[in-house]
């Protein structure tokens, strides 16, 4: 019971303090345990502007390519997709096996907010998908950011249609679909972008 009282201040202090806060949960009487670790990301300095539209035109942010390459340096695998949400970059990488992980990212400078399992159950057809591709993630993002600052990348394994799904946002706030070929790394605008 007094566990249970301590994850729900802990967990309450977090969402509404948004700073920093750590909790351990102790399962039993036993040593085994696992500890989530929230950090800052300065979330309450923006004065309500929205994360996206503000960090959108913002010089020196780190880009969807800079935010790919520090979660895999972090957490080595496979990126499959990245995507600037909540004030931090989000990025799902498979590692080995059928293992994922989802690692976050500060907009800012680029370093590692925290990091998770995830319960995917579709690595095998993001194996397939990526089997005979040349370009990764980051590469895409690098190819689409001669369209617009890239807020996010995500693997299309779907179909004969198969790519990197990129979205970009211009300075003036315009937001655009394109797809990166996973050979090539030629940028078409998405068929399916209205």
């Amino acid at each position: 019971m007094k566990r249970n009282i301590v994850i729900a201040v802990v967990t309450a202090a977090a969402l509404v303090g948004g700073g920093t806060a750590t909790a351990l949960a102790v399962a039993g009487d036993d040593d085994d345990s696992a500890s989530v670790t929230r950090t800052d990301d300065d979330r309450d300095d923006r004065s309500g502007e929205d994360d996206d539209a503000g960090r959108a035109a913002v010089p020196g942010d780190v880009t969807a390519a800079e935010a790919v390459a520090a979660a895999l340096k972090h957490t080595p695998g496979t990126a499959v997709s990245a995507e600037l949400d909540d004030g931090s970059w989000e990025i799902a990488v498979l590692g080995k096996g059928d293992t994922w992980h989802s690692v976050r990212i500060a907009p800012d400078t680029g370093k590692v907010l925290g990091a998770q399992k995830d319960d995917e159950d579709d690595a095998a057809e993001v194996r397939a998908a990526l089997k005979n591709a040349s370009v990764t993630a980051e590469q895409a993002a690098e190819a689409a950011e001669s369209k617009g600052r890239v807020v996010s990348v995500d693997l299309d394994d779907d179909g004969d249609d198969r790519g990197w799904d990129t979205e970009t946002r211009a300075s003036g706030g315009d937001e655009r679909e394109w797809k990166v070929d996973l050979k090539s790394a030629a940028v078409t605008a998405d068929r399916d972008d209205d």
